[in-house]
């Protein structure tokens, strides 16, 4: 995979920073994600986007059509808790 323009990285945050994302089948190193949502923080200047599954950490997935599908927001709401890590503006577990 050859590394994206930071042109093509700006359109790729366009697309997928903030969304709820679902990992698709068929991609043997990403079983252990799919039927979780998660949300995309944001896409780094390779190319893959950070994805909060509200498990305590941020994975770096491919942001592609190929890898991840748009979950709409009604569906996200009970499938994925927001506060469940310090993946949030303001976290309440700042100690």
């Amino acid at each position: 995979m050859r590394f994206p323009t930071p042109d093509e990285t700006e359109a790729l945050r366009q697309i997928w920073t903030d969304r709820f994302v679902r990992v698709k089948q068929g991609h043997a190193e990403y079983t252990r994600f799919v039927g979780k949502v998660g949300r995309v923080v944001t896409v780094n200047f390779g190319g893959r986007a950070l994805v909060d599954f509200a498990d305590g950490a941020w994975y770096d997935l491919p942001a592609s059509d190929s890898y991840l599908e748009l979950v709409p927001a009604e569906e996200a709401k009970d499938k994925y808790d927001a506060t469940a890590n310090s993946a949030q503006k303001l976290p309440t577990r700042q100690g």
